[in-house]
């Protein structure tokens, strides 16, 4: 399973790179405006540039037209750009024209099989299921994700899941245990995937085994 970040923060997206963990980004307006006001074009193309997979980036018409209008403006400004377009009647017409133009199309909040089922039909290159808005109103969120998944295993269709809105770690362990092909995940989560109780016990106990016989004299490679 791949690892995308949810956000539009640039230094939090250089962070992941560097970690060679992230090869992906996803945004929405709501992540943008966080950031202040800022020059959305420049902004996309800087994370463009800083990500080398896709980077989605989100329509904001209602109207078919109108989204259609906007992805091909968005699409010109990088090549790894995807299109994230909403999972209704307006999005699925948008898509049919997106696709057919090699857009990819990133069909957003998913909350329902039978949405992914019309995505993949359309031909989106992903299906992003928002699992933790469905965990807050007592539905299973993580349960779509395994249930897309494996429609789109058994029928062999190339539609990839990006398991969205994800709130803590172990969301994506569950997201990995059932098959998703990608989880993009909030900043904190990545920093709090990579944290455990006993590495930190480790590592102390390894330094202070080596002090204790070495002194504080570091490991001195080789000539």
């Amino acid at each position: 399973m791949r690892l995308f970040l949810d956000t539009a923060n640039i230094e939090h997206i250089r962070h992941g790179v560097e970690l060679g963990v992230v090869s992906g980004v996803t945004t929405n307006p709501s992540l943008v405006s966080k950031e202040g006001k800022v020059d959305y074009k420049t902004l996309v193309k800087d994370i463009c540039c800083i990500v080398p997979g896709p980077v989605s980036t989100e329509v904001l018409s209602q109207e078919a037209a109108g989204m259609v209008a906007e992805a091909r403006e968005i699409v010109t400004w990088a090549e790894n750009i995807a299109v994230k377009v909403p999972c209704t009647l307006e999005g699925l017409k948008a898509t049919a024209v997106l696709v057919r133009e090699h857009v990819k199309v990133n069909m957003t909040l998913c909350f329902s099989l039978n949405q992914a089922i019309l995505a993949a039909e359309a031909g989106a290159t992903f299906v992003s299921p928002f699992v933790g808005r469905l965990d807050d109103i007592g539905e299973d969120g993580m349960q779509l994700v395994v249930d897309i998944t494996r429609y789109l295993s058994y029928y062999k269709l190339p539609t990839q899941v990006i398991a969205a809105s994800i709130r803590h770690p172990a969301h994506c362990l569950s997201a990995a245990n059932a098959g998703a092909h990608i989880a993009t995940v909030p900043y904190k989560v990545l920093l709090q995937m990579v944290e455990h109780p006993l590495t930190d016990i480790g590592v102390r106990r390894f330094a202070d085994d080596w002090n204790k016989v070495m002194g504080t004299a570091g490991i001195v490679p080789p000539k």
